[in-house]
């Protein structure tokens, strides 16, 4: 197949442990497999500000206001948007992105408790309103997500938090899907990665044609 140019923009969203990145990999190849051009890209390293920002937010040892933890979450996004993501759309690319503004919402919003209309707000002045075409969310019990990470060595400051912070995470992520069905691709984040990969690529193929 020829090479051709799609201005798309995908989201892979969920908790911890729930399969985002291998999910995002897979969309490329596929993609990319049938001649289209992929950027792929995360939050909040996507860009060299958000790895800076990352290894602050990583730090478990420095504390950080719900707020200060907000905005610097927004201030890598807006550079990642502003850098990364809008050449590539404006080029016609694909661009998959593992964690966008929906993360900010659910774990600041809802898991931290600030108020969801400045997330809201914040989140819009970073991206200048770019709202992703198509949202996967990988949904899975928070045992199950955290058991999957309890490999790492040293948890990030997200990791060190107690389960009852993942389950309003969780419930907030399902609160936007609810609130935006067609953006948001739930899916059980528990099944086989082949087979999540297969489901999302069905829903994908309806918006290529």
């Amino acid at each position: 197949m020829t090479s051709e140019k799609i201005g798309l923009f995908i989201t892979l969203e969920g908790g911890e442990g729930s399969g985002k990145s291998t999910q995002a990999q897979a969309l490329k190849a596929l993609l990319e497999g049938r001649g289209l051009t992929v950027t792929g890209t995360r939050e909040p390293a996507g860009c060299p500000l958000g790895q800076r920002v990352r290894e602050l937010l990583s730090d478990p040892s420095l504390r950080l206001n719900p707020r200060s933890e907000l905005f610097l979450f927004v201030a890598a996004r807006a550079q990642h948007v502003a850098q990364v993501i809008r050449p590539a759309l404006e080029r016609g690319e694909i661009v998959i992105c593992d964690r966008f503004s929906d993360s900010t919402v659910a774990y600041q919003g809802y898991g931290r408790g600030l108020n969801l209309d400045d997330v809201r707000l914040v989140n819009r002045i970073a991206t200048r309103g770019l709202v992703p075409d198509l949202t996967v969310l990988l949904s899975v019990p928070v045992e199950t997500g955290l058991g999957r990470k309890a490999g790492e060595e040293v948890p990030d400051r997200i990791g060190q938090e107690e389960a009852r912070f993942h389950e309003r995470v969780r419930q907030g992520y399902l609160a936007m899907a609810a609130k935006e069905p067609d953006r948001f691709l739930v899916r059980d984040g528990t099944l086989a990665p082949e087979e999540i990969t297969r489901t999302i690529w069905r829903w994908l193929e309806s918006l290529l044609t």
